[in-house]
Protein backbone atom coordinates (compact mmCIF):
# COMPACT_ATOMS: atom_id res chain seq x y z
CA UNK A 1 0.00 0.00 0.00
CA UNK A 2 1.50 3.33 -1.05
CA UNK A 3 1.55 6.65 0.73
CA UNK A 4 -1.37 8.79 -0.29
CA UNK A 5 0.87 11.85 -0.54
CA UNK A 6 4.38 10.52 -1.02
CA UNK A 7 5.59 13.84 -2.50
CA UNK A 8 4.37 16.01 0.37
CA UNK A 9 6.56 19.05 0.97
CA UNK A 10 8.87 21.13 -1.20
CA UNK A 11 12.21 19.87 -2.51
CA UNK A 12 15.31 20.99 -0.62
CA UNK A 13 18.54 21.53 -2.52
CA UNK A 14 21.17 23.03 -0.24
CA UNK A 15 24.95 23.15 -0.85
CA UNK A 16 25.63 20.05 1.28
CA UNK A 17 22.18 18.47 1.65
CA UNK A 18 19.11 17.46 -0.30
CA UNK A 19 15.66 16.42 0.91
CA UNK A 20 12.19 17.89 1.43
CA UNK A 21 10.65 20.48 3.74
CA UNK A 22 7.17 21.15 5.06
CA UNK A 23 6.03 24.32 3.20
CA UNK A 24 4.80 25.82 6.50
CA UNK A 25 8.44 25.98 7.62
CA UNK A 26 10.10 27.10 4.41
CA UNK A 27 11.49 30.31 5.86
CA UNK A 28 14.82 31.93 4.79
CA UNK A 29 16.30 32.04 8.30
CA UNK A 30 15.49 28.39 8.95
CA UNK A 31 16.84 27.33 5.56
CA UNK A 32 20.06 29.19 6.34
CA UNK A 33 20.45 27.17 9.55
CA UNK A 34 19.69 23.91 7.77
CA UNK A 35 22.63 24.50 5.42
CA UNK A 36 24.80 23.43 8.37
CA UNK A 37 22.44 20.75 9.65
CA UNK A 38 25.34 18.45 10.54
CA UNK A 39 26.61 20.98 13.10
CA UNK A 40 23.35 22.03 14.77
CA UNK A 41 23.53 19.37 17.49
CA UNK A 42 27.08 20.46 18.32
CA UNK A 43 26.27 24.12 18.88
CA UNK A 44 26.00 25.70 22.31
CA UNK A 45 22.41 25.64 23.50
CA UNK A 46 21.54 22.31 21.94
CA UNK A 47 20.43 19.50 24.24
CA UNK A 48 21.25 15.86 23.44
CA UNK A 49 18.63 13.28 24.41
CA UNK A 50 20.54 10.23 23.20
CA UNK A 51 23.85 9.64 21.45
CA UNK A 52 24.21 5.95 20.69
CA UNK A 53 23.65 4.35 17.31
CA UNK A 54 21.72 7.48 16.31
CA UNK A 55 21.87 10.92 17.87
CA UNK A 56 18.74 12.80 18.93
CA UNK A 57 18.74 16.32 20.27
CA UNK A 58 16.80 19.53 20.80
CA UNK A 59 17.69 22.84 19.16
CA UNK A 60 16.02 26.23 18.95
CA UNK A 61 15.97 27.71 15.45
CA UNK A 62 14.54 30.95 14.00
CA UNK A 63 11.52 31.14 11.73
CA UNK A 64 11.65 34.93 11.49
CA UNK A 65 13.32 37.89 13.18
CA UNK A 66 10.78 37.72 16.01
CA UNK A 67 9.86 34.05 16.21
CA UNK A 68 11.76 30.85 16.89
CA UNK A 69 10.72 27.29 17.66
CA UNK A 70 12.17 24.23 19.35
CA UNK A 71 12.94 21.38 16.96
CA UNK A 72 13.97 17.80 17.54
CA UNK A 73 16.69 16.55 15.18
CA UNK A 74 17.34 12.86 14.73
CA UNK A 75 20.66 12.13 13.08
CA UNK A 76 20.85 8.66 11.54
CA UNK A 77 24.37 7.23 11.44
CA UNK A 78 24.26 3.91 9.56
CA UNK A 79 27.04 1.43 10.23
CA UNK A 80 28.29 -1.74 8.62
CA UNK A 81 25.88 -3.29 6.14
CA UNK A 82 23.38 -0.49 6.70
CA UNK A 83 25.68 1.79 4.69
CA UNK A 84 25.25 -0.45 1.67
CA UNK A 85 21.46 -0.34 2.03
CA UNK A 86 21.56 3.35 1.17
CA UNK A 87 22.62 2.41 -2.36
CA UNK A 88 19.38 0.52 -3.01
CA UNK A 89 16.89 1.82 -0.42
CA UNK A 90 15.65 5.12 0.96
CA UNK A 91 17.59 6.67 3.82
CA UNK A 92 16.17 6.30 7.32
CA UNK A 93 15.49 10.02 7.46
CA UNK A 94 13.34 9.79 4.33
CA UNK A 95 11.53 6.79 5.80
CA UNK A 96 10.93 8.77 9.01
CA UNK A 97 9.58 11.69 6.96
CA UNK A 98 7.19 9.49 5.02
CA UNK A 99 6.17 7.65 8.17
CA UNK A 100 5.35 10.93 9.91
CA UNK A 101 3.32 12.16 6.94
CA UNK A 102 1.49 8.84 6.77
CA UNK A 103 0.51 8.96 10.44
CA UNK A 104 -0.87 12.46 9.99
CA UNK A 105 -2.88 11.29 6.96
CA UNK A 106 -4.33 8.48 9.07
CA UNK A 107 -5.32 10.83 11.88
CA UNK A 108 -2.67 9.49 14.29
CA UNK A 109 -0.79 11.93 16.50
CA UNK A 110 2.93 12.33 15.86
CA UNK A 111 5.32 15.31 16.14
CA UNK A 112 4.85 17.61 13.14
CA UNK A 113 7.33 16.68 10.37
CA UNK A 114 9.44 19.68 9.38
CA UNK A 115 12.10 18.34 6.99
CA UNK A 116 14.47 15.54 6.14
CA UNK A 117 17.97 16.02 4.77
CA UNK A 118 20.51 13.67 3.22
CA UNK A 119 24.21 14.38 2.83
CA UNK A 120 25.45 15.01 -0.72
CA UNK A 121 29.10 14.54 0.22
CA UNK A 122 29.35 10.76 0.41
CA UNK A 123 28.15 7.75 -1.53
CA UNK A 124 26.44 5.83 -0.18
CA UNK A 125 24.87 8.42 2.12
CA UNK A 126 26.43 8.17 5.58
CA UNK A 127 24.32 10.55 7.61
CA UNK A 128 20.74 11.77 7.23
CA UNK A 129 18.58 14.01 9.39
CA UNK A 130 14.89 14.19 10.31
CA UNK A 131 13.42 17.30 11.96
CA UNK A 132 10.15 17.62 13.86
CA UNK A 133 8.56 20.25 16.06
CA UNK A 134 9.25 19.63 19.74
CA UNK A 135 6.12 18.67 21.69
CA UNK A 136 6.25 19.69 25.34
CA UNK A 137 4.41 17.95 28.15
CA UNK A 138 4.68 14.37 26.93
CA UNK A 139 6.55 11.47 28.50
CA UNK A 140 7.31 7.89 27.56
CA UNK A 141 4.57 5.48 28.59
CA UNK A 142 7.09 3.49 30.66
CA UNK A 143 6.94 6.29 33.22
CA UNK A 144 3.22 5.75 33.77
CA UNK A 145 3.69 1.98 34.07
CA UNK A 146 5.87 2.77 37.10
CA UNK A 147 3.84 5.61 38.63
CA UNK A 148 0.24 4.47 38.29
CA UNK A 149 -1.44 1.94 40.56
CA UNK A 150 -4.72 0.05 40.82
CA UNK A 151 -7.71 1.51 39.04
CA UNK A 152 -5.72 4.44 37.66
CA UNK A 153 -3.30 2.05 35.95
CA UNK A 154 -6.19 0.01 34.53
CA UNK A 155 -7.78 3.19 33.18
CA UNK A 156 -4.50 4.07 31.46
CA UNK A 157 -4.09 0.55 30.02
CA UNK A 158 -7.65 0.66 28.72
CA UNK A 159 -6.92 3.88 26.83
CA UNK A 160 -3.58 2.56 25.55
CA UNK A 161 -5.18 -0.66 24.27
CA UNK A 162 -7.89 1.33 22.49
CA UNK A 163 -5.33 3.57 20.78
CA UNK A 164 -3.16 0.68 19.61
CA UNK A 165 -6.27 -1.03 18.25
CA UNK A 166 -7.00 2.24 16.41
CA UNK A 167 -3.50 2.14 14.85
CA UNK A 168 -3.89 -1.47 13.74
CA UNK A 169 -7.37 -0.92 12.32
CA UNK A 170 -5.88 1.72 10.02
CA UNK A 171 -3.20 -0.65 8.84
CA UNK A 172 -0.40 1.00 10.82
CA UNK A 173 2.34 -1.41 11.88
CA UNK A 174 5.07 0.18 13.98
CA UNK A 175 7.92 -2.32 13.86
CA UNK A 176 9.36 -1.09 17.15
CA UNK A 177 6.21 -0.50 19.18
CA UNK A 178 8.02 -0.12 22.49
CA UNK A 179 7.61 2.00 25.61
CA UNK A 180 10.09 4.58 24.36
CA UNK A 181 8.29 5.14 21.07
CA UNK A 182 4.87 6.01 22.47
CA UNK A 183 4.56 9.37 24.22
CA UNK A 184 1.60 10.29 26.39
CA UNK A 185 0.22 13.39 28.07
CA UNK A 186 -3.09 14.42 29.56
CA UNK A 187 -5.40 16.80 27.77
CA UNK A 188 -7.15 19.69 29.52
CA UNK A 189 -10.16 17.38 29.83
CA UNK A 190 -8.06 14.81 31.69
CA UNK A 191 -7.91 12.28 28.83
CA UNK A 192 -4.73 10.48 27.78
CA UNK A 193 -3.33 11.64 24.45
CA UNK A 194 -0.83 9.32 22.75
CA UNK A 195 1.76 10.15 20.10
CA UNK A 196 3.97 7.84 18.02
CA UNK A 197 7.63 8.59 17.36
CA UNK A 198 10.54 6.76 15.65
CA UNK A 199 8.53 6.97 12.45
CA UNK A 200 11.18 5.40 10.21
CA UNK A 201 9.84 2.07 11.55
CA UNK A 202 6.28 2.68 10.27
CA UNK A 203 4.79 0.26 7.78
CA UNK A 204 1.35 0.27 6.20
CA UNK A 205 -0.37 -3.04 5.58
CA UNK A 206 -3.73 -3.93 4.08
CA UNK A 207 -4.28 -6.98 6.27
CA UNK A 208 -3.31 -7.49 9.87
CA UNK A 209 -4.57 -10.69 11.46
CA UNK A 210 -4.93 -11.13 15.21
CA UNK A 211 -1.68 -13.08 15.58
CA UNK A 212 0.32 -10.40 13.82
CA UNK A 213 -1.36 -7.74 15.95
CA UNK A 214 -0.60 -9.54 19.20
CA UNK A 215 3.02 -10.11 18.19
CA UNK A 216 3.33 -6.39 17.47
CA UNK A 217 2.59 -5.45 21.11
CA UNK A 218 5.02 -7.78 22.91
CA UNK A 219 7.67 -5.05 23.22
CA UNK A 220 5.41 -3.00 25.46
CA UNK A 221 6.41 -3.26 29.11
CA UNK A 222 2.92 -3.99 30.40
CA UNK A 223 3.22 -4.92 34.10
CA UNK A 224 2.99 -8.75 34.31
CA UNK A 225 -0.05 -8.75 36.60
CA UNK A 226 -1.96 -6.61 34.07
CA UNK A 227 -1.00 -8.31 30.81
CA UNK A 228 -4.16 -10.43 30.70
CA UNK A 229 -6.26 -7.33 31.45
CA UNK A 230 -4.54 -5.39 28.66
CA UNK A 231 -5.14 -8.15 26.11
CA UNK A 232 -8.82 -8.31 27.09
CA UNK A 233 -9.10 -4.57 26.52
CA UNK A 234 -7.34 -4.83 23.17
CA UNK A 235 -9.46 -7.76 21.92
CA UNK A 236 -12.62 -6.33 23.53
CA UNK A 237 -13.39 -9.71 25.10
CA UNK A 238 -14.47 -10.37 28.66
CA UNK A 239 -12.73 -13.72 28.52
CA UNK A 240 -9.36 -14.09 26.84
CA UNK A 241 -9.01 -17.02 24.45
CA UNK A 242 -6.27 -19.45 25.42
CA UNK A 243 -4.67 -19.42 21.97
CA UNK A 244 -4.32 -15.61 22.10
CA UNK A 245 -2.80 -15.72 25.57
CA UNK A 246 -0.34 -18.52 24.68
CA UNK A 247 0.71 -16.73 21.49
CA UNK A 248 1.37 -13.53 23.45
CA UNK A 249 3.17 -15.38 26.27
CA UNK A 250 5.43 -17.40 23.96
CA UNK A 251 6.46 -14.38 21.87
CA UNK A 252 6.89 -12.24 24.98
CA UNK A 253 9.24 -14.82 26.51
CA UNK A 254 11.18 -15.14 23.28
CA UNK A 255 11.58 -11.36 22.99
CA UNK A 256 12.60 -11.00 26.65
CA UNK A 257 15.22 -13.72 26.23
CA UNK A 258 16.53 -12.05 23.06
CA UNK A 259 16.88 -8.63 24.71
CA UNK A 260 18.64 -10.21 27.71
CA UNK A 261 21.20 -11.89 25.45
CA UNK A 262 21.65 -8.69 23.45
CA UNK A 263 22.39 -6.63 26.57
CA UNK A 264 24.81 -9.30 27.78
CA UNK A 265 26.63 -9.31 24.43
CA UNK A 266 26.86 -5.50 24.36
CA UNK A 267 28.24 -5.46 27.91
CA UNK A 268 30.94 -8.00 26.97
CA UNK A 269 31.76 -6.07 23.80
CA UNK A 270 32.04 -2.82 25.75
CA UNK A 271 34.35 -4.47 28.29
CA UNK A 272 36.60 -5.83 25.55
CA UNK A 273 36.87 -2.38 23.97
CA UNK A 274 37.82 -0.81 27.31
CA UNK A 275 40.38 -3.55 27.99
CA UNK A 276 42.07 -2.77 24.69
Amino acid sequence: MKFQNKDFGDPLDLPLFKGRINPDFKQPLLLEKLEACDRLLQEMGSHIFTNHRNRVGLVQLPLSEKKSLEFVIKEFRPRGLNKLKNIFFKSRAQKAWRGGILLMEKGISTPIPVAYLESKKSFPTKHSYYLTVMERGGEEIRQLFRKLQGGELEWFLRDLARHIYFYHERGILHRDLSDGNILVKKSDEGEYVFSLIDTNRIKITKRMGIYRRIKNIIRLGIPPLHQSFFLKQYTEKERLKKNIWYWYWINKKRYTHYTHLKRKFLAIRKKLIWDE
